[in-house]
């Protein structure tokens, strides 16, 4: 067992559930028995994310509650965006709170939830789903690797 501490670049190994403050999971690595591989200050997790983690080692288990502004940020108003009914596909079954990806101009694909389809107009909410809940983050960690120089 290694005694190395979750330091600023760090290799970490570890499962995780994100759950909501009604006990509702929102993500998890255990269901698919997958845990999640990291290297801390590569962006896969954010800044508040990550500094929950610092510290820790190999075998700890920890539960941190973040609020909207700590973990996903407040819902933006701007992204919530009304489009005309004729942009989508004839044929396309569209409904509320399905989540679908919507093209942009540099042929990246961002997610958008359907938010209200009423006659010609969609409404399309592009925050993260999570935006706006305050979380519950468990953190169990299997390995802390320090980068190889």
């Amino acid at each position: 067992m290694s005694d190395a501490v979750i330091g600023s670049h760090s290799e970490v190994l570890m499962h995780f559930d994100l759950k909501l403050e009604d006990g509702s999971a929102a993500d998890s690595t255990r269901v698919n028995k997958k845990p999640a591989k990291l290297v801390m200050g590569d962006g896969s997790l954010t800044a508040n994310f990550e500094d929950c983690l610092l510290g820790l080692k190999q075998g700890d288990k920890k539960s941190f509650t973040l609020a909207p502004e700590d973990a996903f940020g407040h819902s933006n108003p701007d992204n919530i965006h009304h489009m005309d009914r004729n942009r989508f596909s004839s044929d396309m079954e569209i409904s509320e709170g399905m989540i679908m990806g919507f093209g942009q101009p540099d042929g990246q694909e961002i997610p958008g939830i359907i938010r209200s389809v009423a006659g010609d107009s969609v409404t399309v909410d592009f925050n993260h789903p999570l935006a706006g809940q305050t979380v519950i983050f468990d953190v169990e960690i299997l390995e802390v690797n320090e980068p190889s120089a």
